[in-house]
């Protein structure tokens, strides 16, 4: 399998990262055992969770993912080696991690030192900051005069992100985390987070995981331009859009266990009739080229230019050998071309 640079550190990650948000909810640990070890065997060295999982959020399951994968560290200490560890810390809004308040240095202190323990491991690869203090433009929020940026006091949170970066300098010297990343961020966390860096010898950011799909490419061009010239990897998180790239909810299907079945904290907001009719167009597009939907997404999102590991995820053994699979499809001119003309037909469908 294709491996690159993880941003600017010395890291190399497999073109697939291995996703694990359901592990704890529609997955048990046997279900996970038997995703990594699969993964690891298909030359998947990179895997991701974060203390929120699984999802959806709840008081239960906080921090069950990575006591999941914890478990099979244990069982396998030989092997920790072998893969890089991604977590994230959970920003502000969900009462039951640090009563919902912002992200602070002691915060950063705190989650690491509690993920280490669930994790049954003495460092984490790469540690991610899951959303940032401020409102940022996700999960359905990037549309025009959704968002006042300037009322936002741009100088408090550049103060808070100092503060964060000298916890993650303190972590990093004491071995805990090798390298931080950002998530569901923007252009200006990105400059700023570097500004930062440069300015006071502080860890940079060497990756960004943002939501980027067929159905979603908002990031495309100007915040994946950025990555690339700053050498920042980009990691798509979601890349067949909560599953419904999968095909599996044409027409307002709702497949017993499946995701779009049970409840979900933000609601289906990617349940629109522009994207029914965008994922029937791709859904004919995958089977006259012999391949399922979903590998006809991930394929996409992996040619991408400036994408350096597409996060998947999977419920089931065969759906994770078939993602995977998607990986060694070359996707023909003429195929990205009818697959271009549905993207511009339906530029923002959700």
């Amino acid at each position: 399998m294709k491996v690159n640079s993880l941003g600017s550190s010395s890291i190399n990650v497999s073109e697939v990262c291995l996703g694990s948000m359901t592990w704890g909810t529609q997955n048990d640990q046997q279900d996970a055992n038997a995703q990594i070890e699969f993964a690891l065997d298909r030359g998947v060295n990179f895997i991701d969770t974060a203390e929120m999982y699984a999802v959806p959020p709840t008081p239960e399951t906080y921090g069950t993912t990575e006591s999941i994968i914890g478990n099979w560290i244990a069982a396998n200490a030989s092997r920790r080696g072998e893969f890089v560890l991604a977590t994230k810390i959970a920003g502000n809004g969900l009462p039951w991690i640090r009563q919902g308040k912002d992200i602070d240095a002691a915060a950063v202190k705190k989650s690491i030192d509690d993920s280490l323990t669930r994790l049954q491991t003495d460092y984490i690869d790469l540690y991610q900051l899951h959303w940032p203090n401020r409102t940022s433009p996700h999960f359905a929020k990037h549309w025009p005069g959704m968002l006042r940026f300037s009322e936002v006091d741009a100088a408090a949170h550049e103060a808070g992100m100092y503060d964060i970066l000298c916890a993650l300098y303190d972590a990093q010297q004491a071995g805990k985390i090798r390298e931080f990343g950002l998530s569901d961020d923007t252009p200006w966390g990105i400059s700023v987070y570097l500004k930062l860096a440069k300015q006071h010898g502080l860890p940079r950011p060497v990756s960004i995981q943002n939501e980027f799909s067929l159905l979603h490419t908002k990031d495309w061009p100007y915040l994946i331009e950025n990555c690339v010239h700053e050498q920042v990897a980009y990691l798509p998180w979601s890349p067949l859009a909560g599953g419904v790239l999968s095909g599996k909810y044409i027409d307002g299907a709702r497949p017993e266990g499946a995701r779009w079945s049970k409840a979900q904290r933000l609601g289906l907001f990617r349940d629109t009739e522009q994207v029914n009719a965008a994922v029937k167009q791709l859904a004919q597009l995958a089977a006259d080229h012999q391949m399922t939907t979903a590998q006809l997404a991930l394929a996409w999102c992996a040619q991408v230019d400036g994408v350096t590991s597409t996060i998947i995820g999977a419920t089931t053994l065969k759906q994770l050998e078939d993602n995977i699979a998607a990986f060694d499809f070359d996707l023909s001119d003429e195929l990205l071309a009818e697959m271009d003309k549905v993207l511009r037909s339906y530029p923002m469908p959700f």
